[in-house]
């Protein structure tokens, strides 16, 4: 890991689950090389954990700002993490 790898932990909130939200946020993530995860919680949030360029990282904390055409975002709260490594794809989860 270098200085230019960045990550992020990031809780969505809205009308996020039923609305394709984690796959079309695997895409983006894809286009963008990132690694990571995302998931539905029990809460009604989506949770995701990403990694990369710090541009392309901050260019994914945008797309979650405002989602995929069905879902309806209120906030995303995020905070930076210690890069994992040896991590090389974005999968979803639970």
């Amino acid at each position: 890991m270098d200085e230019q790898t960045k990550c992020v932990y990031a809780i969505v909130y809205g009308r996020v689950q039923g609305v394709f939200f984690r796959e079309t946020t695997r895409q983006q993530a894809n286009l963008l090389g990132l690694s990571g995860w995302v998931r539905n919680t029990a809460h009604g949030t989506v949770e995701t954990e990403f990694q990369g360029e710090k541009e392309k990282v901050a260019g994914l904390l945008e797309w979650l700002a405002q989602g995929p055409s069905l879902s309806d975002v209120t906030r995303v709260e995020s905070r930076e993490k210690n890069p994992v490594a040896r991590e090389s794809e974005f999968i979803i989860t639970g």
